[in-house]
């Protein structure tokens, strides 16, 4: 089966609230970075891997997410009266996503490439049969902006496990993922996070997962910028 991944969605409906004062006015997505607002490069990297079908889902402010997204007819927005969490947002958006596999990105992290661009790795990696979700992890050891102990680990065969009761796990997980849509058969309703469906997944031997190679930044506070912006233009 040739599977398309014409769709995808930018998940952009955070408050932002560790990046206050900045994002009492303008949505985190919608703040530059070395030049180019986060949406931006989220859509930049989906438009150069071939999608021609973004859905963004807004709620803080998200009247400017419109506004700066008007004129592009290939993109969708999901607004969300009350937030929705990572998995009740992509699934109120499913009717727009279609019925086979597609990205899924974080409006909130920014990423450098490797040798090959990530989403191309991502989908070359992608098998229909066997997989509901597909993660791009990241070392922790060189995530850039992130303090925290990591997500998971990879067995021998590549397949990615929960940190568990271990105080550290070498990789964490990027934003950046590929869903099938049965991913989401019986999903709760409502507000809810997508590490329940990875979980279901998990225990079903159908979550998959790959390392990212290039550089992985997380800009989570007003006093991060400087340093991830010289880390990019670098």
């Amino acid at each position: 089966m040739t599977v398309p991944f014409s769709h995808a969605m930018v998940l952009a409906a955070g408050l932002g609230l560790r990046m206050r004062p900045i994002t009492l006015t303008v949505p985190k997505p919608l703040v530059a970075v070395a030049g180019r607002t986060m949406l931006d490069r989220a859509i930049d990297a989906l438009d150069a891997a071939g999608v021609t079908r973004i859905v963004v889902n807004c709620h803080w402010l998200g009247e400017k997410i419109r506004d700066h997204l008007a004129g592009r007819p290939d993109i969708a927005l999901s607004p969300e009266d009350e937030l929705l969490e990572t998995g009740g947002g992509v699934t109120r958006a499913l009717p727009l996503l279609g019925d086979a596999p597609f990205f899924v990105v974080n409006a909130d992290i920014l990423w450098t490439e490797g040798a090959v661009p990530a989403l191309e790795r991502l989908r070359a990696a992608w098998e229909d049969e066997r997989m509901d979700a597909l993660l791009l992890l990241h070392p922790t050891t060189t995530a850039v902006g992130h303090d925290g102990p990591g997500d998971f680990t990879l067995d021998s065969d590549g397949l990615p496990h929960r940190r568990g009761n271990a105080a550290v796990a070498p990789y964490l997980f990027t934003g950046v993922q590929i869903l099938h849509p049965r991913l989401f058969e019986a999903a709760p309703e409502g507000r809810f996070s997508l590490n329940v469906l990875y979980d279901r997944a998990l225990s079903h031997g159908r979550l998959a997962a790959i390392v990212h190679d290039g550089g992985w930044f997380h800009v989570g506070t007003p006093e991060a910028l400087p340093s991830v912006e010289a880390r990019l233009r670098a």
